[in-house]
């Protein structure tokens, strides 16, 4: 069974989704700048990792509930 999660969506090309694929989770990553991205980790906490290391606090200064809503939404995979 595959379980399909929405972290953030601003059109057709700048979105990111999740998938749980039993043991597997796979992300991907869609950019208007670099095209499609595809990540496999082989637990949450790895997942939650990379996401916090890809979109540090810091980097979103002036917009932090932007950042606690997409780590919700990385949380809630």
């Amino acid at each position: 069974m595959i379980k399909k999660h929405e972290i953030y969506k601003k059109d057709k090309w700048n979105m990111m989704t999740v998938e749980v694929q039993g043991r597997y989770i796979v992300l991907r990553e869609i950019s208007d700048q670099w095209g499609e991205e595809t990540h496999t980790f082989m637990s949450r906490p790895a997942l939650m990792h990379w996401a916090q290391n890809r979109f540090p606090k810091e980097d979103f200064e002036g917009r932090e509930d932007e950042w606690r809503d997409m780590m919700a939404a990385f949380k809630q995979v």
